[in-house]
Formats: structure tokens, C-alpha cells, sequence
């Protein structure tokens, strides 16, 4: 009979149907009236109080409704199945993995008198069964969770390296790790300036709407242990002294792992479960560790990938713009001194005043595709620092608004004759001139032209900023000057309105 409950426990695919069928066969072969198998809850479980842990998991045989909820608690040894003292009415092993102890297997009250010695080996040999049992279903439950953080990192290596936006693959870090670890909330946080770090990306179950922007303040234990490269584990989010944020009330348990690779920190991956959540295990914590170090990785080679694509677009625009300069200034220049030759040797003016147009028309053309050259030349993503590229960025911003690009004139050497101190009121000029230029009808071009070598009325160096367009003039413009000086003038031309700023150098 033992021989045949052992076999059969062996062929069951379940574990939850193989620790039932153990209960059941201890009660057959020992003829007890009640049997329970008692699994301790995973938190618990240690130490003294480990006969006392809280029971996750309960098998029973004979027991009513009733009776199951009276237990609450693993057997102590001093007391019986339900409770009561322990006597030769109750029988009880505990269920070993190894030599950690999980649960209990506990018979009681035996139809034809008290157990024996031979019920306490046929108890013995079921409980190692079920142990066996436990063990097997463990590994199994192990690999397939291994595999699955593995295809996981896979499939996050992928999209990463896909061509998506940063802040889009922080956010599908997030939310693959969050399923993955089930989880509540993925988050991941990157080192601010301050020293201190910033939730940049998050993934929950509900609305995380306001996870993005919180941030660990600088000096906090958990920053440190995290700017150390070292992860961080919590067993309550909401009582944890070492959390400071205002979201972490929402949450138990919870894992902080370094973004790290080649000794370079990227940020942190944060994983925490609802209040009263299961706990993470070991092998949940080594398995997430390894899915960090893989993204983390994975971070830096999507970077290096984006990097590379700017380096050849913006080599590709330094070829462009130098054959624009070797190629097609030098032709326009070339065209535009014979056409002035000609002009010159003609002896019939109206000849002459042609000839004279298309030399101005020409030495325009030339102007504009010497500022499409140095726009060419400007790193595609970078914000510029000096004040050509300033004026350009501002037209270009316009031009989404106007519907048109407005042409742009420099003279002189503007980068190197006007100071920083001088961009900001020539911008807020130029930014005034194109916005009120949007606001007034009819006006289909805007010319805007920064002269870094001009003479000021008072005789002195200056910069002058002049933004024409042909729009209608309104009566508010009626009555003003072309300009005036100390970076305030606007005024009225004949064919639209003439906005002028200028300053000393």
C-alpha cells in the first residue's frame, strides 16, 4: 500500500494535486480520521517561531469548513492538528526541502487506537514524498521563470536597438521589467545635476501619471547605496525610513537595481508591489539583477547606435554644405563679378540698371546659401551658442508659425564682434519684430538682416538688427522713425514695416 501511495504521488503533473493526494494517502494507509498538509507563507518561517509561522497553503482530508479556518497557524509540536494538546491522538512530520523546513504533514484521530511507530515511518516516508514534490515544482517553476526573464531581456535588447527615442525605451524598459517581476510599477530614474535622481520613464498597472518628474533628494541612504552600484531591497515601501518620495505609500515590497555596465552608471531600475504584496524572493532578486545588468548594456549600445547615426548625418551635411561653398558660391560669385563687368562696359543705362539688378539678386542668392552653409554645419540636435546660430534657430521657429522661411542677411563677422551680452536683447528684439510681422496682414516675406560692422548715428561701433516685411501697416505703426538707437526702435517703411534694433559693441 505505501509502495503504491509513493508511485502514485510520483505520476501526478500538479503539485497542488500531488500534496492533496499525499494528505489522502497518509489518512488510507494509517486509517486516520483528519489529515493536513500545512504550507508556511514565504516570509515566514525562520527562526524560533518557525512551528508558528501563518499558513499559505492548506490540504486537508476529513476536515469541514469550518475546521480549515480554525487553522490558521503551523502545529507548534505542543499542540495537535486542531489545536488541541498533543497526545497519541495527533501525528505530525514536517515537510523538508533540502533542510529547509516548509510546512507540516499532521494526522489526527485514529479509527482503532492510538498511532504507532509504524505510523509515524509511513508518515515519514509521504512527507519526504511530498518534499520531493515541492522541490521538483520549484526547479521547474525556477526555469521557466529564468526563461522568461530572458526572453524578456531579449526582447527589450531588441526594441532598444530598433531606433526608438530615449524616452521611449526607458518606458519600455519599465514595462517589460514590470511584467516581468509582477510587479505593480516599473520605474527607472537617472542622476540629476544636483546629485540627487529623477524618475524619467514608468510603467503601472494603474495611472502613473504623476511617477515622472519625482525624485530622490541628494544624500538619502538609498541614493548612496545606489550611486554606489549596489541594489537596494525593501521589504515595505510605505514604512521604510530610507524612502522619501510621495508615491511610496502605494507600495510593499520593492527592488531598486543599478543600470550599471563597465563600471558606468546609467540609472536605476525600481520595482516595487502593492502594500502586502508577495515578497521578493532570492531567486527573484538574482534574476531581476541579471535583466538590469542585460539593459543596462543593451541602454549603452542603443546610445552608441543613435550616436553613430547623428556622427553620419551630420557628416553627410558637412559634405553638403562644403560643396554648396566650393561649388556653387564660387560659380555665383564668378557669374555675379562678370555681370558687374558688364554692366560696367555698357554704354546703354537702362542695359546697365538690368545688369545692376541681377549683380544684387545674385550677391542675395550668395547671402542665402551662405546661411544654409553654417545651418548645415550645425549639429542637427544641438542647441547653438553663438549668436548667427541664435538668429537662425529664432527664424526657423518662426517659419512653422508664418508658413514661410524668412530670409536672413549677415555682415560682418557676428560671432566674433558681438559679445554674449548683446544676444539676449537682440533676440528679444528679433522675436518681437517676427511675432507682431504674424500678426499684421498681407505680409508674404520678412527679410531680417544682423550687421555686425555698423556705424551707429553717434559715430561709434555697433550691431544693428533690421526685420522688413510687406505686410499692411496698421495705424499703430503710422507716425514712427526707421529707428531708434539703444535697442528699442520699430517703426514703418514705405511697402510694409521696418523694425530696427541697434546697440554699441
Amino acid at each position: 500500500m505505501l509502495l503504491d501511495a509513493v508511485l502514485d504521488v510520483g505520476s501526478e503533473g500538479e503539485l497542488a494535486s500531488t500534496l492533496q493526494h499525499v494528505v489522502d494517502s497518509a489518512a488510507d494507509l494509517t486509517g486516520a480520521r483528519y489529515g493536513a498538509l500545512a504550507l508556511a507563507g514565504p516570509a515566514h518561517g525562520r527562526g524560533p517561531e518557525r512551528g508558528r509561522s501563518r499558513i499559505a497553503e492548506l490540504f486537508s482530508y476529513g476536515l469541514s469548513d469550518d475546521e480549515r479556518r480554525r487553522i490558521t497557524r503551523l502545529p507548534s509540536g505542543h499542540t495537535g492538528l486542531l489545536g488541541h494538546p498533543g497526545s497519541s491522538l495527533s501525528l505530525g512530520v514536517p515537510v523538508r526541502v533540502h533542510n529547509d523546513v516548509l510546512g507540516h504533514l499532521c494526522l489526527a484521530r485514529k479509527e482503532h487506537g492510538p498511532f504507532t511507530e509504524e505510523d509515524l515511518a509511513l508518515l515519514r516516508v509521504l512527507a519526504s514524498q511530498a518534499g520531493i514534490a515541492i522541490g521538483n515544482a520549484r526547479l521547474y517553476g525556477t526555469a521557466r521563470q529564468r526563461a522568461r526573464w530572458i526572453e524578456g531581456a531579449a526582447a527589450v535588447t531588441t526594441a532598444l536597438l530598433s531606433g526608438e527615442s530615449a524616452t521611449d525605451a526607458l518606458t519600455t524598459l519599465a514595462k517589460s521589467a514590470r511584467v516581468l517581476a509582477g510587479a505593480a510599477a516599473g520605474v527607472v530614474l537617472q542622476p540629476t545635476d544636483e546629485g540627487g535622481m529623477e524618475i524619467v520613464a514608468a510603467s503601472a498597472v494603474d495611472d502613473p501619471g504623476d511617477f515622472v518628474g519625482t525624485s530622490i533628494a541628494p544624500g538619502s541612504p538609498v541614493l548612496t547605496q545606489l550611486l554606489g552600484g549596489e541594489p537596494v531591497y525593501i521589504d515595505d515601501s510605505a514604512t521604510d525610513p530610507r524612502m522619501t518620495t510621495h508615491v511610496r505609500t502605494r507600495f510593499g515590497p520593492s527592488m531598486m537595481l543599478p543600470l550599471q555596465s563597465g563600471g558606468r552608471l546609467i540609472g536605476t531600475l525600481a520595482l516595487p508591489r502593492r502594500r502586502g504584496g508577495r515578497p521578493y524572493t532570492p531567486v527573484d532578486r538574482l534574476l531581476a539583477n541579471q535583466f538590469a545588468s542585460q539593459a543596462a548594456l543593451a541602454l549603452l549600445l542603443a546610445d552608441a547606435q543613435h550616436n553613430r547615426e547623428r556622427l553620419a548625418v551630420y557628416e553627410d551635411r558637412d559634405r553638403i554644405a562644403r560643396d554648396l561653398h566650393d561649388l556653387v558660391v564660387q560659380r555665383l560669385f564668378a557669374t555675379e563679378m562678370m555681370l558687374e563687368s558688364a554692366r560696367r562696359r555698357t554704354g546703354r543705362p537702362e542695359l546697365a540698371e538690368l545688369l545692376g539688378h541681377a549683380v544684387d539678386e545674385l550677391d542675395s542668392t550668395i547671402q542665402e546659401v551662405r546661411t544654409t552653409i553654417f545651418a548645415l554645419q550645425q549639429p542637427p540636435a544641438d542647441a547653438p551658442t553663438s549668436l548667427r546660430g541664435k538668429v537662425l534657430r529664432e527664424t526657423a521657429g518662426a517659419a512653422a508659425v508664418l508658413g514661410f522661411q524668412p530670409s536672413v542677411h549677415f555682415g560682418g563677422a557676428v560671432d566674433t564682434l558681438v559679445g554674449e551680452p548683446l544676444h539676449a536683447g537682440l533676440l528679444a528684439a528679433l522675436r518681437g519684430a517676427l511675432a507682431a510681422a504674424h500678426r499684421r496682414p498681407g505680409v508674404t516675406s520678412i527679410e531680417v538682416e544682423v550687421d555686425a560692422a555698423a556705424r551707429l548715428p553717434n559715430g561709434r561701433a555697433g550691431v544693428r538688427l533690421v526685420v522688413r516685411d510687406d505686410g499692411e501697416r496698421d495705424e499703430a505703426d503710422k507716425g514712427h522713425g526707421e529707428g531708434r538707437p539703444g535697442g528699442e526702435a520699430d517703426g514703418s517703411g514705405g511697402g510694409g514695416t521696418t523694425v530696427t534694433w541697434e546697440a554699441e559693441r
